[in-house]
């Protein structure tokens, strides 16, 4: 969490000081790891666009969707008070009746292996589908070259995050993926640290350190594992769609807001 008071800035300084002297031991998990890639929203307006890519259009987004998603329009996608804001608008834009975003780092930032860490607060409501997902640098085809959800939340099922990893010979599509879900009761209320460790031999997806999804490089294929190439990382809330459409759209509940309060990317040293 980023502090933001400045009035007990010297203190917190100094408790700082004692306990890392007194408990050396907390220091170690990080010595471990160096943080190659973040974005932690300390400035307002626009996301950073050194760091993020957008994706435009209304066409569904291959899950029937039913949001327009936008670029550069700070009603949907705006930095402020330290967290990106994805909105999701009831408003009629193009031949769509919401507007979201979809933001990306594809072209600017990719990478093989490390840990990501995204601590985000969700929308909430029917209808409401946001996701913290990873897919290839190179894509050719989905999803043979495979693709990495660490979090996902459709709304009419509150409190229940899904992790999922999508390859040629596990997806959805054929009803193979691999799965597992994880019940936050405050999803919607408070932020909690979504976090996805990935080597050449699996992939361990947690929330708030607490590990509920292992995927392992056991076959050696790449129809099972295409993860030996570099991926980005994409944030968006989409709106409908066939799996956060399921139960309809509420349209009461709009707008909605998805906050990051920070996204980072560490790799071992």
């Amino acid at each position: 969490m980023k502090i933001k008071l400045q009035h007990i800035f010297h203190f917190i300084i100094g408790v700082t000081f004692i306990f890392s002297t007194v408990h050396c031991a907390s220091n170690k998990p990080d010595s471990r790891r160096k943080l190659i890639w973040s974005d932690e929203f300390n400035y307002k307006g626009l996301p950073d666009s050194s760091k993020w890519n957008y994706d435009v259009g209304g066409d569904g987004y291959g899950n029937n969707e039913a949001q327009f998603y936008t670029k550069n329009r700070p009603e949907n996608a705006r930095v402020e008070n330290g967290n990106l804001i994805i909105e999701a608008r009831k408003e009629n834009w193009e031949k769509n009746k919401y507007t979201s975003a979809r933001l990306l780092t594809r072209g600017k930032f990719s990478f093989q292996y490390g840990t990501v860490e995204v601590r985000a607060k969700l929308p909430k409501g029917r209808g409401t589908w946001p996701a913290i997902w990873m897919m290839s640098e190179n894509m050719k085809k989905w999803p043979d070259d495979g693709e990495l959800d660490i979090m996902e939340h459709v709304g009419f099922n509150q409190g229940y995050i899904h992790v999922s990893v999508h390859t040629k010979k596990y997806n959805h599509i054929i009803g193979t993926q691999k799965t597992d879900t994880l019940i936050v009761k405050d999803a919607s209320e408070k932020f909690h640290i979504y976090k996805a460790d990935w080597t050449p031999e699996k992939i361990d997806v947690y929330i708030d350190d607490q590990k509920f999804f292992t995927y392992e490089n056991k076959e050696k294929t790449y129809e099972a594992w295409p993860f030996d190439q570099p991926y980005f990382i994409i944030l968006n809330l989409a709106v409908g769609g066939f799996w956060g459409g399921k139960e309809g759209i509420d349209d009461t509940i709009f707008p909605q807001k998805y906050e990051i309060d920070y996204v980072r990317v560490y790799q071992s040293k």
